[in-house]
């Protein structure tokens, strides 16, 4: 085991977006190393909360709802980790404004709405929030200019609130994910010429797992990463670089 098995026992965690794909893997990590998990989605299945195991907490969620994030928060007598994973994309829709401002509302200001909801819960345990950017906070999409947009707001959102949040001992992080292999990305899997292509560009010659970047998350919200904040960390086989 990477990490030590404990390691955030006694600990709870809120992970949006977490009953599928890269916010379910983080889920997972969290509750296997001891922490009380609470992952929330837009209306979780039962094949999503069978496959996320007995002992995550699962929870529907709207981020685009203030109610709804409020919601969440309030039963919780205590919160150390809150990780945003909320997310959505339209390809080849984000040009018409409803589908654009849509994406915003749910990818960028549902990341602010959970982040000021758990702000109070996270000041009093000194906690860590880490947040989904994307390579597209780095460089431009044709197709999907909502959802690039949204990613780069989610950069620069949590540099502010590392920023803002400091004076409360809050750590604001992000990780940037490359090409991983979820469900939002099948299309370009099983597109043989998309796919080569990626993995033509990714040095490490592979597409990325959800626990790549569970891993990841697992590093920033540990004690491991205690000056650690205001951070963008790309997690995307180099991807960037080559």
């Amino acid at each position: 085991m990477t990490f030590q098995h404990d390691l955030f026992a006694g600990k709870t965690a809120v992970v949006t977006g977490g009953t599928q794909g890269i916010g379910a893997a983080i889920a997972q990590r969290l509750a296997g190393l001891g922490a009380r998990v609470v992952a929330a989605g837009l209306a979780p299945t039962d094949a999503q909360r069978a496959a996320l195991g007995a002992s995550i907490e699962v929870a529907a969620l709207d981020v685009a709802s203030n109610d709804n994030v409020a919601a969440l928060f309030a039963p919780l007598s205590s919160l150390d980790i809150l990780v945003n994973c909320a997310g959505m994309i339209r390809r080849g829709e984000e040009h018409d404004i409803d589908v654009f401002e849509q994406v915003i509302d749910v990818n960028l200001t549902g990341t602010m709405r959970a982040c000021s909801a758990a702000r109070p819960l996270l000041a009093a345990s000194r906690g860590a929030i880490v947040n989904t950017a994307s390579m597209l906070s780095f460089f431009g999409g044709g197709l999907v200019p909502a959802y690039a947009a949204s990613k780069g707001g989610i950069a620069q959102l949590t540099k502010s609130l590392a920023l803002a949040y400091a004076r409360d001992r809050i750590r604001v992080n992000a990780v940037a994910p490359g090409w991983i292999a979820t469900p939002l990305t099948q299309a370009l899997q099983d597109d043989a010429d998309r796919s080569r292509a990626i993995l033509e560009r990714t040095p490490l010659g592979r597409w990325g797992e959800p626990d790549d970047i569970a891993q990841t998350v697992v590093f920033l919200c540990s004690p491991a990463a205690a000056f650690v904040t205001a951070t963008i960390v790309p997690v995307d086989g180099g991807y960037l670089a080559a």
